[in-house]
């Protein structure tokens, strides 16, 4: 539910879900957050719909294993790391926080499209260790071990 408490957006996803068959497709929209997307599957939900990777990777900001990353800040200027070092994606493989950084402060349309491009990689990763989880019936104890590690929500 797009713009709205993240706990009265649970309280609705349940009081849908009472009417949408479990083989039905569930769908949100505007569900962006990690621990959100998380608390989501974990009441049901299938399918998901939001801006927020690509938003914040235009203006700087990029989800990573370890929490959110402000790629603007003066302490990654000289930073000669990937913006995540578990990432395998173009951007951690090829660029540097510093260089990055520099990309934002100079105003180049490549930062914002470099972290953008590395914020869905991290997006599609999460959701394979979510079907994972799933599928090998360890869901509970992975939503724990990310909303324990991971609450990017509460860093903004």
């Amino acid at each position: 539910m797009i713009g709205e408490p993240p706990a009265l957006t649970l309280e609705m996803v349940q009081e849908v879900n009472k009417v949408i068959p479990e083989k039905k497709v569930r769908y949100l929209m505007g569900c962006g957050y990690p621990e959100d997307i998380i608390d989501a599957v974990g009441l049901g939900v299938d399918l998901f719909d939001c801006v927020l990777p690509t938003r914040n990777g235009r203006t700087g900001m990029a989800f990573t294993s370890t929490g959110k990353l402000i790629i603007k800040a003066s302490r990654y200027a000289r930073d000669q790391k990937p913006l995540d070092e578990h990432c395998r994606c173009y951007t951690c493989r090829n660029f540097s926080r510093a260089y990055l950084r520099h990309l934002f402060n100079s105003g180049e349309a490549l930062g914002g499209r470099l972290v953008s491009y590395h914020n869905i990689h991290f997006y599609m990763k999460l959701i394979k260790q979510i079907q994972r989880s799933i599928k090998n019936k360890k869901f509970s104890q992975f939503a724990r071990r990310i909303k324990k590690n991971f609450n990017f929500r509460s860093q903004d």
